[in-house]
């Protein structure tokens, strides 16, 4: 099964992808609904991701988005068809042994973003950080670490694009939140992004493909 928010989410981030990069990566759409939307168990589906990404390097830099995306379907959808308690299974704990060291922050984003539809509410950075993270909690400093540069530029949702690109380059390398941090600022400071401010954002991106494809999965999910 493929939620529809993943399908549309799917489009928009390749058809960014291909828009603001020099790699056309729509033709593959139809690929990774079908992998989505199979009935094969979610390490087989994780396999078949992968094998598309190991066949296409120009999109490398999607791989780690996309096992989000999957994540989220499973969550979503898949674990419709599978036992009640299913998440609490050894099977499943094996399983996220096995991909730890998968995905991005973005996978955390998109379960907020879930839920601000869910309660129908609107999704705010400090909403985000304070009652969906907890990072002023005692027991989620690991949360406070990893946010720590979303924290202290919080003052970024009030200043130009410009600003969210400087301090993006800014962050130190071994970052966890670099990669996804300009995207979701942008995301933040107006999730009701227009093309005017689409363009803005490209006109600043640090990896313009990248940056364009995730702005475009947070967009769709919203």
């Amino acid at each position: 099964m493929i939620d529809p928010k993943i399908e549309t989410a799917i489009g928009a981030a390749l058809r960014a992808f291909s828009s603001y990069g020099s790699f056309d990566a729509t033709p593959l759409t139809p690929k990774f609904d079908a992998i989505f939307s199979s009935d094969g168990d979610f390490m087989s589906k994780v396999e078949s991701l992968d094998a598309v990404f190991d066949d296409q390097p120009k999109l490398e830099a999607l791989r780690e988005v996309f096992f989000d995306l999957m994540l989220i379907n499973f969550f979503s959808a898949d674990v419709k068809k599978l036992e009640e308690d299913y998440l609490e299974t050894k099977e499943w704990e094996e399983i996220e042994e096995q991909t730890l060291d998968r995905g991005t922050e973005l996978l955390n984003l998109l379960l907020y973003l879930n839920e601000c539809a869910d309660e129908d509410i609107e999704p705010g950075l400090e909403d985000y950080l304070k009652e969906f993270l907890l990072v002023d909690e005692d027991e989620f400093q690991d949360e406070y670490h990893i946010y720590e540069p979303v924290i202290d530029n919080q003052v970024l949702m009030e200043s130009p694009v410009e600003e969210i690109s400087a301090a993006a380059k800014a962050l130190a390398d071994d970052s966890e939140i670099k990669e996804i941090f300009y995207p979701m600022m942008c995301f933040f400071q107006n999730a009701a992004t227009g093309e005017l401010e689409k363009d803005i954002i490209a006109k600043n991106a640090i990896n313009k493909d990248f940056d364009m494809a995730v702005l475009e999965i947070l967009v769709s999910f919203n």
